[in-house]
């Protein structure tokens, strides 16, 4: 085995751990949910900046697996399979593409948390909302908080990979 792989391996560990860790929290530390999310899907964006984007989608399936496995609220893990994990992958891929316009960027990226909302609302909503009944007039409102909420936290990734690249410059390799 060489060096490489050596490494591959025990930073994807590390980042694993950590992952499913912050998942884990998630279930208990009440108030800072969105944030442990967010610092999970820096790890798939560090495994990325590190090797590659298959490695990246490796670690998401195997922090998707484990987080179904471990974490006790279920409800996290959904979160993070339909959205929060697989974004940094989606992020490196429209950021990536034949150098899109920021505009279009940011078109594509609207599009993917449009569908992940469609997708939890439709398929998910049912377990999670039970018997309530959610006023017609709330869910453009939510729809409307959804984007503004997105668009922050794509700015706010986009601010921490910066970071991660400024600390690390052999990762732009």
């Amino acid at each position: 085995m060489n060096s490489l792989n050596t490494k591959k391996i025990a930073i994807g560990g590390v980042l694993l751990a950590l992952s499913v860790a912050m998942l884990f929290g998630a279930t208990f530390v009440p108030g800072i949910e969105l944030t442990l999310y967010t610092l999970s899907s820096v790890c798939v964006a560090i495994m990325i900046l590190e090797f590659s984007p298959g490695a990246g989608l490796l670690l998401y399936f195997a922090s998707v697996m484990l987080s179904f496995a471990l974490v006790p609220n279920k409800a996290v893990s959904i979160t993070y399979t339909i959205f929060f994990g697989i974004y940094a992958v989606v992020k490196y891929y429209i950021e990536n593409y034949r150098k899109l316009p920021r505009p279009v960027e940011i078109i594509l990226k609207l599009i993917f948390c449009n569908s992940m909302f469609f997708v939890g609302v439709h398929f998910f909503g049912a377990l999670f909302t039970g018997a309530v009944q959610i006023p017609d007039m709330a869910l453009p409102i939510i729809l409307v908080g959804a984007q503004v909420f997105f668009l922050a936290y794509d700015y706010l990734l986009t601010l921490v990979i910066s970071f991660y690249l400024r600390r690390r410059p052999k990762a732009r390799q």
